[in-house]
Order: C-alpha cells, then structure tokens, then sequence
C-alpha cells in the first residue's frame, strides 16, 4: 500500500531518461557528466555529453531542481528510453533518504502491449514514448550477478523487460536480426542479460568464444565494472583490445552492410588539374570569395554537382522492399571527415542549388563543426552522393565504399607535380588520379564513366562550369 510519504516523495523526485537524439538511434554512450549529485539544474541547462552511432550530443534537462542521482557512470552505453538521472525539484520539502527515489513497483505485464504514443520532440521532456512493458522490481542487493559487465551492458542494449511467452530463447528483435544474420542459432547462446536476455555481445560471443578464464562468473558489483577501463591491455602488453563501439561500430557495420548489399564497381582516371589550381589561386583574391575558405575541394565539389546535372540518373537509391529504384531530384552532397571520435561523412543539403560563394561557406561550416565534434545526426542523414578526399594523407587514390543509400561515391588523390604532355611537350603539370566508386544495380557502366569524364572534364577544362552549369 502507498503511504501519503511514499506519494510526496515521487511526486518530488523526477527522472530524466536518454532521449532519442534523431534518426531512430535506440543507444547512447554517456561521454561526460557535467553534473553531480546536489548541483543544482535549471531547464535548459546541458547535463551531459553523449556519444551516439552518428555523433557526440550534448543533453539539456527540461525542469528546474538539485541532482538526486546520476544512474550511469561515464563510458556507459544506455538504452533510448532508460533513466539517466534523478533531480530533486522540490528541495527541503521533506527528509527522504538518499535512496528514496521511488523504484517501479513490480506489475502484471499485459497480455498485449499498448500502441506507441508517438516520438516526443527531441531533446525536450524524456525522448520517445514510455513501453508499456513494465521492468520487473529489481530484488536484493544480495543477488549474484553472473559476467557483470555484460549483464549491466546486455541491460542497456534492449528495450526493457521482456515477457516469457514460450520456450524459445529471450532476445530483443535486433539481437535476434543479428543472429540470424551471423548464422548463430539462439538456442546455443548462454545468456548474460537481466531475467536471462540474450544480449549483443552474447550472440558476437557465440561466433568468437572467449577464453574460458574471460567468461568465469563475476560477483563484483555491476557499477564498479562498468567504470572499469575501456582499453584492456593484455599480460605483457604484447595486445591492446579496445571495445568497438559508437561511431566506430557504426562505420563497421555501416561498411560491412554496404559492401555486401550494394555491387561496387570502380573507375579511375588521372586528369591534369593545371587550369583548377590557378583558379582556386584567383578566386583566394576575388572580393567576391572574401571570408569564405577556397581550395581544390570546393571546384571538384562544384564539377561533380554539374556532372550530376547533366547525368541526372546518377542521383538515385535502391529500394530494396519495394523492388525500385528512387531518383533523387536534389543533391545533398555528403563529404567524408576524418575526426578524433573516427570517419563521419555529414552532407551539405541542396547543394545542386547553391552558387560557389555559398558552396565554399557551407564546405568550411561541415568542416571546422566535425573536427569539433559537434556535428549532428540530422547533418549526416539524407545523403545522395559523396566525396572523399584521401589526397590530403598523400594517397594518390582508392576504391572507396559507397556510404550506405547513396548511389556513388568520388575519392580524390593528392595533387602532384608530375611530367605530362602538353600541347606535345613534356612538361611538369598538377596531376591527380580520380575514383569513381558506384551501385552497379542502378548505374551502369556507361553511366558511371560519363560522370567520372564530366568531372575529369571540368578540372582539366574549368571553364566548362560556366558552360555546362
């Protein structure tokens, strides 16, 4: 029975849960808490920084209060939808404990789930609707917990409690995709996860067993492994293991999807870019240009907008479910950065409409925001093509893989001075070798060189922007 005490008390405490941050991404890593237990918050202040697959968040909290309780340690990965902290809105209203944040009372789970109540705004209140599957009453700090860590992680990575309806083994839709997917038959993974939930990591258990001492039981408690360091080194230190996670995990999975979906075919071709670099050199001094950075990117970013126009079909996705092929009328023109959190590739929406002034402005805000790391999810969502430069390392080229949806990808190699013939001399020119990587299901061969020629066009001949735009 709920006492007058208990009711003021849940009334005083509220709880912040991960919200989804876009995109549909179901998990969080918290980076860094810039809050503890008796800080006092106000609406709108940022109280931690997340990691999701596509990026690094900063989350603000939608009510006034003093920190109760902070639920994960940093370095943790949540579930969308999990509690991440507690804050007192009421302080010295009454003397509850510190512990006397109310935990969910164990009910009867219905026997069909309610309907989703629809996404909440991002960032504002707690995210995504509430399940209706209420988590069972967590018992006594006495309980064994076996292979902690992977049990607190296992926890994060699903959706909640899961109801016992038959035999079959208990795992969450994605694990049970990611099962199938490895060939790995439920029935033979030894779960880890809370109330016997296969996890993840179980099933990636499954395909790589551990050495038996790595899976012996751990009685520790589940926080103080979660703070535990995320790169182990090995006796001796002849190995570093370091956990695949966050953007990483979602460049593998992302890589690993796409080149296995999409037929890759790839293309080459060494154009002399002379005539390109002496108009990057003059635009660096045109009054027009003034405040906006000028380099060899923004005149091949421009060069392949304009093949794309005149070879329209380029522009285009698989649709695998429903057997189409989806012509995109805009370009959102994604360029690949490298960052310290790993390889994001955010896109410049409608690019095919912009003129160069604005092209090279929005080039250099995608840019400095990724190597600040504040690029966002929306920013890397939507993308039609892509370029990649890997001339910038000194490669001279590549056979990039297509990022996922998209129809091609261009990679650029280094610009260098080498001997070429000009007007029938060997002369030193600025030469630099082009890729041209694309989905062989909806580009065919001659469409694919048509566009590689039309940007090898341009950059050898710049002029034709002006008379092919």
């Amino acid at each position: 029975m709920t006492t007058m005490n208990d009711t003021s008390n849940a009334a005083r405490f509220r709880e912040f849960k991960m919200p989804d941050v876009g995109e549909g991404l179901t998990e969080a890593e918290i980076l860094k808490w810039y809050v503890q237990p008796g800080d006092t918050v106000t609406d709108g202040q940022v109280v931690c920084e997340v990691e999701t697959a596509k990026a690094a968040v900063e989350l603000p909290i939608p009510f006034d209060g003093v920190v109760h309780e902070l639920r994960f340690p940093e370095g943790t990965t949540v579930d969308v939808g999990q509690v991440i902290i507690a804050v007192d809105v009421a302080p010295g209203s009454g003397d509850a404990a510190p512990a006397a944040v109310p935990a969910p009372v164990a009910e009867p789970e219905p026997s069909e789930p309610e309907a989703p109540k629809g996404r909440q705004p991002v960032l504002v209140g707690y995210g995504v609707a509430e399940s209706s599957t209420k988590r069972r009453a967590r018992k006594g700090a006495t309980t064994a917990v076996p292979a902690a860590a992977a049990a607190i992680q296992g926890e994060m990575n699903g959706h909640g409690a899961v109801a016992v309806r038959d035999s079959r083994p208990l795992a969450k839709p994605p694990v049970r995709k990611l099962a199938k997917d490895l060939g790995i038959d439920l029935a033979t993974v030894v779960p880890t996860g809370e109330g016997g939930i296969i996890t993840r990591e179980d099933v990636h258990a499954a395909v790589t067993p551990v050495p038996a001492q790595a899976a012996a039981p751990v009685a520790a408690p589940a926080v103080a492994e979660a703070e535990a360091p995320a790169v182990v080194v090995s006796a001796g230190a002849r190995e570093t293991r370091i956990p695949v996670k966050g953007v990483r995990k979602a460049i593998a999975q992302a890589m690993v999807g796409s080149a296995f979906t999409a037929p890759h075919v790839t293309e080459f071709v060494t154009v002399d870019v002379t005539r390109t670099m002496k108009l990057v050199a003059e635009l660096k001094e045109d009054k027009e240009m003034a405040g906006v950075r000028v380099n060899p990117l923004l005149i091949i970013a421009k060069a392949l907008l304009v093949a794309i126009k005149r070879n329209p079909d380029v522009n285009a996705a698989w649709d695998e479910a429903n057997q189409e092929i989806v012509q995109k009328h805009y370009v959102n023109l994604g360029i690949a950065a490298a960052t310290p959190r790993g390889l994001i590739v955010p896109n410049i929406k409608d690019a095919h409409d912009k003129t160069l002034p604005e092209l090279a402005a929005a080039l250099g805000e995608l840019v400095s925001t990724a190597r600040d790391g504040k690029t966002s999810p929306a920013a890397m969502a939507g993308g039609t093509v892509t370029i990649t430069n890997v001339g910038v390392f000194g490669v001279d080229t590549g056979t990039p893989i297509l990022n996922p949806g998209e129809s091609a990808i261009l990679a650029v190699g280094a610009i260098k001075l080498q001997p070429w013939v000009h007007k029938g001399k060997v002369k030193p020119r600025q030469v630099t070798t082009l890729a041209l990587s694309f989905d062989h299901r909806l580009v065919d061969g001659e469409l694919g060189s048509k566009v590689l020629a039309d940007v090898a066009a341009i950059l050898e001949q710049p002029k034709r922007l002006i008379t092919w735009a």
